[in-house]
């Protein structure tokens, strides 16, 4: 489980004295407690695929702040932002390249029998439960959007 491999590097950056790993594994861990006790109205703890989800989140979090360090001239605070991304994306599984995302997109929109945009929903949710952790979803949005629409 996703939630046991992060446990472990936990142990294991403390074993080392990687801080800034040590850092970002706790704030994951504490994501994870979160949205942990968020879900629990009837449902047990968080799935592996509900916590990819989360992990990617935090990415794009973190790219914002990137974003927004490097326009306020804070290298260094933008360069630590990185530095979390990297540590965070080795949890997630190998990302889909652009040719297998449009093609699962394709796929998706050809199952879900979607004809428009007003599909759009449909066709995010579906590729969201068959895809999570694999697929940048900001990219993929506008890829069915394109694909929708054209």
């Amino acid at each position: 489980m996703l939630r046991e491999k992060i446990n472990e590097a936990t142990k294991d950056a403390m074993k080392s004295g990687d801080k800034l790993k040590l850092s970002t594994l706790r704030m994951m861990s504490a994501a994870i407690k979160n949205a942990d006790i968020e879900a629990r109205t009837g449902k047990g703890p968080l799935d592996d695929d509900a916590i990819l989800g989360l992990l990617q989140k935090l990415i794009k979090q973190r790219q914002d702040s990137v974003e927004l360090y490097e326009k306020g001239g804070r290298a260094e605070l933008a360069k630590q932002e990185k530095d979390e991304i990297e540590v965070i994306k080795g949890f997630l599984p190998a990302q889909m390249s652009e040719a297998e995302m449009k093609a699962a997109i394709a796929e998706v929109i050809k199952k879900e029998g979607a004809s428009g945009v007003k599909d759009m929903g449909k066709v995010m949710a579906a590729l969201k439960a068959a895809y999570a952790g694999k697929m940048d979803f900001g990219k993929a949005s506008g890829a069915v959007k394109s694909l929708l629409a054209g």
